[in-house]
């Protein structure tokens, strides 16, 4: 291991007299311990940059500088001299003895090298005394040093050995959540407290380093409370399968590969979203569905990226200036090859969107389109319904919004705007709207949804996220479909998230939804506290 002389809190006047011999410096040096002193000097090693040519290079050193030429001698003659990645030397700092053998050691090693190099006439005499003498004063900081790296060494090799891929790392994600229902009877009697969990393992493999094949195991154990037009409510963003029995599945396999700097493409096998790829404008809010900001799937995102999803392809092209393309095709039944269905010929959906998010402005908003065509199942469910996405059994909004009065087969066009506003770090603000037009090729219904949230980031402390959402999940418009009403659905949801060290998190919070089902007169208080385990 080569370890370069760097300017780790070696001052300039010291390097320089000590190695040409002119000056003694153990006025400077104190004794401590081995280990501390090696492990200072690692961290320290983290941040230095490669040996400079010139010592012009070091922008806190000056011609005036006593120990300039000294400097300049060791750059040209042996090069064992290198800065921080801010180009400054910081040569007035102090430094230890064994920080002063690690340079040592490196211009001892250069020596040897000119030497092996037959460039021997480039080393002078007096030097290679200096350099002996000091070699004998410093021999146990050299040795202990040496004996250090070979143990690192040793034990890199040992855990290279056992590591479980040199390409692949697994996270992991379990949610522990109680909920319970208040303020509603139902036929079957009042819905009790119930303590759910959802896993997720996923294994996040790069082959060249600027691509991403992502396997995610997931299991939960999830119900539905006991009244259908609780969809509003149900905290799908937290839980896995609704009905689960814990039993462990492939919920997504999809492939990120950078093709340029510009273009960027998303092959999902399975479980594919839109917003897996197109940016959503909901910076501080929106987790990827983890359990780590808000309880509902509604709290994250607009939900029309939630219309559709599966395999496919999705694409984006970065404009420049803070603009980006984004453009995808999922489809439901990709897997299936029967009649009806397949990549091309069941239920499928295209995304296009257009965003502008500059990387230092504080505001970003998108435009999206969604087409959407489903023979089974609720438009705004993620194409879970026929085995495609991620909101797992569950859909966002309303039934007569998700096609229930229009099925056996709907198809959906969907406009959605969203944006974001970031008025300091601790303040985020971001809100979204979404029109959609679903037609079974006779009848049609018109479908609205808008939001806005409120994230405050390390509120109280690092890691903590305090947030509110306010809505409409989506509900369809006019007197009445079917002959029910559809007076509009409210969803209030407030939560803090408190982050107790950085693997474990506990977030209480309360959603109230407001004629849920679009049945006035009623309303919904679901209280939830989830835990939130990452690894």
């Amino acid at each position: 291991m080569n370890i370069r002389f760097t300017s780790l809190l070696v001052s300039p006047a010291i390097l320089g007299a000590i190695v040409l011999g002119t000056t003694s410096a153990k006025a400077e040096m104190t004794s401590v311990d081995t280990l501390t002193q090696v492990s200072q000097y690692n961290q320290e090693g983290k941040s230095a940059q490669s040996a400079v040519t010139s010592v012009s290079q070091l922008s806190d050193v000056k011609p005036t500088d006593w120990a300039f030429q000294a400097l300049q001698s060791l750059v040209e003659r042996y090069g064992c001299i290198a800065g921080y990645p801010d180009k400054t030397y910081r040569g007035n700092r102090a430094m230890t003895r064994y920080e002063f053998a690690a340079g040592l050691n490196a211009c001892m090693d250069r020596v040897n090298d000119l030497i092996a190099a037959s460039t021997s006439d480039m080393v002078k005499k007096g030097d290679l005394d200096t350099l002996r003498k000091l070699q004998e004063q410093f021999a146990a900081e050299l040795a202990t040093l040496r004996g250090r790296v070979d143990s690192l060494e040793t034990k890199t090799a040992l855990l290279e050995k056992q590591q479980f891929s040199t390409t692949t790392k697994l996270a992991g994600e379990v949610i522990f959540a109680v909920t319970q229902e208040f303020n509603r009877n139902q036929p079957t009697g009042k819905n009790q407290v119930a303590l759910q969990d959802r896993v997720r393992l996923t294994l996040n493999t790069s082959f060249t380093g600027k691509d991403l094949l992502v396997t995610r195991l997931a299991a939960g154990n999830a119900k539905r409370f006991d009244n259908s037009a609780l969809n509003e409510g149900l905290q799908a963003s937290q839980f896995g399968a609704v009905g689960g029995n814990n039993s462990i599945s492939v919920d997504w396999l999809a492939y990120y590969a950078s093709l340029s700097d510009k273009l960027k493409v998303y092959v999902p096998a399975t479980g594919g979203l839109h917003y897996d790829y197109a940016p959503t404008m909901s910076p501080a809010l929106d987790s990827g569905d983890s359990g780590s900001t808000s309880l509902s799937v509604f709290g994250q995102r607009n939900p029309i990226y939630a219309m559709g999803g599966g395999a496919g392809l999705g694409v984006n092209y970065n404009l420049g200036g803070g603009l980006q393309l984004s453009g995808g095709y999922l489809a439901g039944t990709a897997n299936n090859p029967t009649a009806g269905n397949g990549l091309f010929n069941g239920d499928s959906s295209f995304l296009g969107q257009v965003s502008y998010a500059p990387a230092k402005s504080p505001f970003q908003i998108g435009a999206t389109y969604i087409n959407s065509y489903r023979t089974g199942g609720a438009i705004f469910d993620g194409g879970t319904a026929v085995g495609g996405g991620g909101l797992n059994g569950s859909y966002i909004g309303s039934a007569n919004a998700n096609g229930a009065n229009l099925l056996p087969r709907v198809k959906a066009d969907g406009y959605g705007v969203s944006a974001a506003f970031s008025l300091s770090p601790q303040l985020v603000l971001n809100a979204f709207g979404t029109y959609a037009r679903l037609n079974d090729f006779s009848n049609q219904n018109d479908v609205w949804s808008y939001g806005v949230g409120v994230a405050l980031p390390d509120f109280g402390k690092k890691g903590n996220l305090l947030g509110f959402v306010a809505g409409t999940e989506p509900y369809v418009s006019g007197s009445t479909v079917a002959g029910t009403s559809t007076t509009i659905p409210y969803h209030f949801e407030g939560f803090y998230k408190y982050q107790v060290n950085d693997r474990i998190s506990v977030t209480p919070g309360v959603i109230w939804i407001t004629n849920p089902g679009q049945q006035g007169g009623n309303s919904a208080i679901i209280g939830t506290v989830r835990t939130t385990f990452t690894f």
